[in-house]
């Protein structure tokens, strides 16, 4: 299993392509290239584009980097071939199939553009790699290491209202059913995938075993520190590949501010 990284998408206010290319048109796959190594923890990707595939909401670059050419996924951006650019905040994905290109990438970093002179030198890590409850693996977009304080959150209302702790506790009855968690947003990436991701805290829960904590995906938008309800369906087990799987997580989310 490949090693987790640390995930730290947000949305950049960038402008959108403006190509005349197709986004059904596939470019011809790397040939005779040696896989890249991954880029360590907190560490950025440099490279020249030599190719850029528009695919609302994202573009695919094809970059040669010191480790190699790679492919990464960033926001949409307008940067041409030739151009020397850095992502920032790389995360590893294998076999990802891109529906708009009808194309599967056998391995593509997703990221964000980091402003023009920045620098690929390693950072220090804004996500500390935290264990999930037993049996899982580092998450995407664990909690951050100087956490939000939650103090105590009241429950939602309505008959399929639960606690963090009781989403964990109750997780095989749940499973494929649509629950209602209030909390406060202690983690937010939005953009990831084409969906919000959310870590949500409410006071409940054992923080040894990581069940105090819990991962929604939502097109809703929220803010680090909104207090907020959401509802959507639990699903368990979830893999998205390359190490990222989620023992319990809420995904398609209606996303309600308080």
């Amino acid at each position: 299993m490949r090693r987790a990284y640390p995930l730290l998408l947000a949305l950049t206010a960038l402008v959108g392509c403006h190509s005349n290319k197709s986004e059904a048109i596939v470019a011809a796959p790397v040939t005779g290239a040696a896989p890249a190594a991954a880029p360590a923890a907190g560490q950025a990707l440099a490279g020249k584009v030599l190719e850029r595939l528009d695919a609302s909401p994202y573009c695919y670059l094809r970059l040669q980097t010191a480790r190699g050419e790679v492919w990464v996924a960033v926001p949409e951006a307008k940067v041409e071939k030739g151009t020397e650019v850095t992502i920032a905040n790389p995360m590893l994905m294998s076999n990802f199939e891109s529906k708009t290109l009808n194309r599967t990438f056998p391995e593509v970093f997703f990221g964000t553009m980091a402003p023009a002179g920045a620098s690929a030198a390693p950072a220090a890590p804004a996500v500390a790699p935290a264990a999930g409850p037993a049996g899982t693996t580092p998450q995407m977009g664990t909690p951050v290491s100087a956490p939000v304080e939650v103090g105590k959150i009241d429950k939602a209302t309505g008959a399929d209202a639960h606690t963090v702790a009781d989403v964990w506790a109750k997780k095989g009855s749940l499973k494929e059913k649509t629950v209602s968690i209030r909390g406060k947003v202690v983690k937010y990436n939005a953009g990831v995938m084409g969906k919000n991701w959310l870590h949500l805290q409410d006071g409940s829960g054992d923080a040894g075993k990581g069940t105090h904590d819990i991962t929604v995906t939502s097109k809703d938008s929220a803010a680090k520190g909104d207090v907020v309800t959401i509802k959507g369906v639990l699903r368990l087990d979830k893999d998205f590949g390359s190490g990222y799987t989620y023992a319990a997580i809420v995904e398609d989310a209606k996303v309600v501010k308080q």
